[in-house]
């Protein structure tokens, strides 16, 4: 059978930028008050505070989408949200397809998104970029887009287990 695997991180070139530039300000500032010879912060106050500044920007590197399909169902892990993958079988799945989404305008951007603050009734989404996805229904109503790099491979291989499963929706 075949089976469809990706694994997806944070890397986009504009993301860099961003967080580059949210960099500048507080080390600035902290390092002109750390220079400032009336200043009372320590070495070890200083040297705290950087590494809390740059954990805090560096965690979302840890950030990883993992998406398989095979037999089963369609599995996503989400780490650090996710320790492991979180299975949806084929049985749960009223119908499942690829389609283009507007990541901000649906669901307010990237990461794990919707639910209870954003847009409701298009249900939650798990993406790292782009605007390609993989849209589930499933039986209980729920939604739940998983965002996809590989939109080709995964056409393909929804197409051959919703065909086996007879699911509802057409794929494409």
């Amino acid at each position: 059978m075949k089976i469809f695997i990706e694994e997806q991180r944070f890397t986009q070139i504009w993301l860099f930028i961003v967080l580059g530039f949210s960099l500048v300000v507080p080390i600035y500032v902290m390092g002109k008050e750390f220079l400032n010879e009336n200043s009372k912060m320590s070495v070890q106050e200083f040297t705290i505070t950087l590494l809390g500044i740059l954990a805090s920007v560096g965690i979302i590197f840890i950030f990883k989408l993992k998406t398989r399909i095979d037999e089963i169902g369609i599995h996503y892990q989400f780490f650090p949200i996710h320790f492991s993958y979180k299975t949806i079988p084929w049985q749960e799945i009223e119908n499942a397809h690829v389609r283009t989404y507007d990541p901000i305008g649906e669901y307010g951007g990237w990461g794990f998104k919707g639910g209870a603050f954003w847009n409701k009734k298009k249900g939650k989404c798990i993406n790292i970029s782009g605007d390609i996805g993989i849209q589930l229904k499933l039986n209980n109503g729920k939604k739940l887009l998983i965002g996809t790099q590989k939109k080709e491979e995964a056409m393909q291989v929804l197409k051959r287990y919703t065909e086996k499963v007879n699911l509802n929706e057409p794929i494409g």
